[in-house]
Parts: C-alpha cells; sequence; structure tokens
C-alpha cells in the first residue's frame, strides 16, 4: 500500500502526514474483520489503544453506534487523528485522549464493551533514526505484560479485545494475557497469497471464566491471489471502504 500523506476511503479520509505509522493493507483488513463481528456491531464503547491516525476508530465508527475512546501517545497524531475525526460522518462519536495509556489506565476506571489495538511489537530489533517511527513500532512504549494489563482492566466482563500482532509476537503476547486472565477464542492468520505462510495474526480474547475450558476458532485470510490482485475473500470484505473496489 503506498504511503501518501493520505487515503481516501469511501466514507472517510485518513490524513496521514504528520504519523509516524501509515495505513497498511494489515490493518484495514484488521478492522473489516472487527467490523463484521457482533462484538463490535453491538458495542456501546470501544477502547482504541494506540489509535495512530485513528484509522481502526473510524473503521469501527462506520459499523456501530458507540462511544469510542481512542488514546494515542504520539502528540502529533493524536491531532492528526482528531482532524480525521472531526472530517468524518461520525464525529460525535469520539473522545481523543492523548496520553500513554498506562497512565490513562491508572486514572480511569471504565470498562468499555470492545476493546481494540494494533500495538507496538518488535522487541530487540534494529531501530532506525526516527524516534517517533521507533515509539510506534517497539515495545519500549508499551509493553505486552502492560497491554494485558491494560486489556484486562479496561475490558467489560462480557467484552471483546481484538490486537493485531506479528505471528513472531504472538506466543509472547498470549502468555501475559493468560496471566491477566485473558484467553484468546479466535485466531485469524494473514498471508499474502496461498504461498505464503501467515505473517500476522489478529486474536480475539475474553475473560476466562474459571473451571470453564476455552476453545479456539482458527481461520485463514489470504489476501493477494498474486501481488496487487486481491484474493475475492479481500474483495468483498474491503468492498464497504476501498475506493476501488
Amino acid at each position: 500500500m503506498a504511503r501518501n500523506s493520505y487515503f481516501a476511503f469511501k466514507q472517510f479520509r485518513i490524513d496521514q502526514g504528520e504519523c509516524a505509522m501509515k495505513v497498511t493493507t494489515d490493518a484495514c483488513i484488521f478492522g473489516a474483520l472487527l467490523a463484521e463481528s457482533s462484538g463490535l456491531q453491538h458495542s456501546q464503547s470501544i477502547l482504541d489503544i494506540g489509535a495512530g491516525t485513528g484509522l481502526l476508530s473510524l473503521m469501527a465508527a462506520q459499523n456501530c453506534n458507540g462511544k469510542i475512546t481512542a488514546v494515542e501517545l504520539d502528540e502529533e497524531a493524536s491531532k492528526q487523528a482528531v482532524s480525521n475525526f472531526i472530517a468524518s460522518p461520525w464525529a460525535d462519536q469520539f473522545q481523543l485522549v492523548n496520553s500513554a495509556i498506562q497512565i490513562f489506565s491508572a486514572t480511569s476506571q471504565q470498562r468499555f464493551d470492545c476493546v481494540i489495538s494494533n500495538p507496538p511489537f518488535f522487541q530487540q530489533s534494529f531501530k532506525g533514526d526516527d524516534q517517533r517511527r521507533n515509539m510506534a513500532r517497539h515495545t519500549d512504549s508499551l509493553s505486552f505484560t502492560d497491554l494485558a494489563r491494560v486489556i484486562s482492566w479496561h475490558l467489560a466482563i462480557t467484552g471483546e479485545a481484538w490486537i493485531l500482532l506479528p505471528v513472531e509476537s504472538t506466543q509472547r503476547f498470549l502468555a501475559a494475557a493468560a496471566l491477566e486472565g485473558l484467553g484468546v477464542i479466535k485466531q485469524i492468520g494473514l498471508r499474502s497469497s496461498s504461498r505464503h505462510p501467515n505473517h500476522r495474526h489478529i486474536l480475539v480474547l475474553k475473560h476466562l471464566i474459571r473451571d470453564k475450558p476455552q476453545e479456539t476458532q482458527e481461520e485463514t485470510v489470504t489476501i493477494y491471489i498474486q501481488s496487487p490482485h486481491y484474493t475475492q475473500e479481500t474483495r468483498q470484505l474491503m468492498s464497504p471502504y476501498y475506493l476501488a473496489l
């Protein structure tokens, strides 16, 4: 996906020139799958951890009437997300909090029906010269332990949390989540084509119920027949959003 200063969708536009992390195909597919879920559609309150451009919050707002609290640490990204929210048809659904999620969580006891996050995920990886991009991509600012603790604290007892992670980070995060009483009910693999292994996992988590075994439903989404040609599955999934579909 080209990293232009903006990305136009059918019902909203993402200006992203001031954001360290741009709109990606994986994040768009994550948002579309989230939007299809009954857990999101029936939510009255949603928490977006690390909102960035506001992409996931906007895709959620297109598909539900719930109030969305978007928390973003980076000041410039926060300003851009606010601008994107105001320009959308759902401006009154959003609240943007420019803060580390750990600080927000320390002062808020609110429970949310749905928690969503495309979090920083690199650990001990080479870092470039762009400090804002490093912060957005690496777990220095939000460890998996902190993320799992925040999700457990803010997720309603019957709520769902949706997280997008690289495959290689999945087990580390799930280990942290289990310590906070969270279990994965669905794991969706994303792969570039049928010839490629999964490169991302979408994890759907809930609070574990004592003495009740937790079953995990597993699915796979294949993005391309051959890049840049989408599979029919992807075309159908993204048709409510992409202008060209």
